[in-house]
């Protein structure tokens, strides 16, 4: 009687359990994502950008983002490009897209989800991060909700929608397939959102979204064969986006900040010998005198693990954790030194203010890079000099033809022994500075002029 209960009771519970997956799969079957997609869809646009074509820079630049055809086509005087945009902002007409999109456009014309056109004004653009922002005198705009990128985590569903070939309101849809993807050549700075949702040409500057119907980045490239898609697509952060569109409304650029320093990602030999338990971080490598990270008492060996709470993983994190922080804004840095932590308070500066002064104090040799050298000369026998590391293209010293490899061995007809001797010649000269370099098997003289 007793295993009669039993067999019941254990039928009875498989039936159940059946029961429980039919039904998981008839909730499966029936989800949606046109919720989320009526709430993004009519915020995301149609942008066509004139381009008149009237050099070859501007030839090879279209033919590589594949917006002309191939090289032996002829080429008109201007082309339409359509792309992507995403409203963010209905009170001011603000809309999100791509700086590529936009930079070459001599007008832009919007079309909304419901039809309208409107002659759209290039508020700016930032080409290091490739966002572009635009403004549309309209009404009854709709602006699309601003999620957080940083909550996002590799498998998240999202949805790219765009204007693929130019055929509007397009969505594919997929997953967070990788985070902070970086080094992939397309800007200078990089931290995109990988993802498998299908984005193709006319996708650019549109909006990828997560499941709230939030937007989370915008799409800018894909990696395939000939622009074809092949499942890796790539997106600007939306919180990067956003602060790169706040510069833009209040400067009509970008005014990147500047630490200062050099850095790279600890490998886990590095990581054996600073001692550290995990290999995470980046080391500090250089620190340059009279940078913010120099008056903030930052030295090279500190391993900096955080900026304002967020995480530091690699050199890339600092690089886009200072770039996008405002200028003359404070950057809370978190940072082992002697496997002890510490924390620093750094003020960024306008990058661009930062190499005026540096040009000011030093300009002869501004924008180059140089140590301390001793070696034999066929020439000279044994010599002291200083070797020339790296010359800023477009410096005085660039322009004077000064090149890397170079060894100075005298200024202005004074010898030179170190940095320290050739900089104190240098801040002493007037109107330029007369270098004998040794190049090669010979030596020559070059003068740098500030006139230059």
């Amino acid at each position: 009687m007793n295993h009669i209960k039993y067999t019941i009771a254990s039928l009875i519970a498989l039936i159940g359990f059946i029961f429980y997956i039919d039904s998981y799969a008839i909730a499966f079957t029936n989800n949606s994502l046109a919720p989320m997609l009526e709430r993004a869809s009519p915020s995301v646009v149609n942008v066509k950008s004139q381009i008149k074509i009237s050099d070859l820079e501007t030839i090879i630049k279209l033919q590589k983002e594949n917006r002309l055809k191939g090289r032996n086509d002829p080429i008109p005087d201007k082309i339409t490009s359509i792309a992507s945009g995403v409203i963010v902002d209905a009170q001011n007409g603000y809309i999100l897209t791509n700086a590529h999109v936009i930079d070459e456009a001599q007008s832009v014309v919007v079309t909304l989800d419901d039809g309208r056109h409107y002659n759209a004004k290039i508020i700016g653009f930032d080409k290091t991060s490739d966002i572009g922002l635009l403004q549309v005198k309209a009404k009854n705009l709709v602006a699309i909700p601003i999620g957080n990128s940083d909550n996002l985590k590799v498998g998240d569903i999202v949805a790219a929608i765009g204007n693929p070939f130019g055929l509007n309101q397009t969505v594919t849809s997929g997953i967070v397939s990788a985070l902070g993807r970086t080094a992939l050549g397309i800007e200078s700075y990089e931290n995109f959102i990988q993802t498998d949702a299908s984005i193709n040409s006319g996708n650019s500057g549109g909006a990828l979204i997560n499941t709230q119907g939030q937007l989370i980045g915008i799409n800018t490239a894909i990696l395939g064969p000939n622009q074809g898609n092949v499942g890796i697509g790539f997106a600007i952060p939306s919180n990067i986006a956003i602060t790169v569109m706040k510069q833009l409304i209040q400067y009509g650029d970008v005014k990147r900040g500047a630490l200062g320093i050099s850095a790279q990602d600890i490998s886990p030999d590095l990581a054996t010998a600073f001692n550290l338990n995990a290999q995470k971080g980046a080391v500090v490598t250089l620190v340059i005198p009279n940078s913010p990270a120099a008056a903030s008492g930052l030295q090279a060996g500190d391993i900096i693990t955080s900026i304002n709470g967020n995480p530091i993983k690699k050199a890339n994190d600092v690089v886009s954790a200072i770039a996008f922080l405002r200028v003359d804004s404070k950057a809370n840095m978190t940072i082992l030194r002697n496997n002890k932590p510490m924390t620093v308070n750094v003020t960024v500066t306008d990058l661009k203010k930062r190499k005026e002064l540096s040009e000011q104090i030093n300009p002869f040799l501004y924008g180059v890079g140089l140590k301390d050298l001793s070696i034999y000369s066929p020439l000279q026998g044994q010599i002291d000099g200083v070797v020339v590391l790296s010359v800023e293209e477009g410096s005085h010293a660039w322009n004077a033809d000064l090149l890397p490899g170079d060894v100075i061995v005298s200024a202005n007809q004074q010898k030179v022994t170190s940095v320290d001797s050739l900089n104190k010649i240098a801040s002493a000269a007037k109107k330029s500075l007369l270098l004998n370099v040794l190049r090669g098997n010979g030596a020559l003289y070059l003068v740098i002029s500030q006139e230059q």
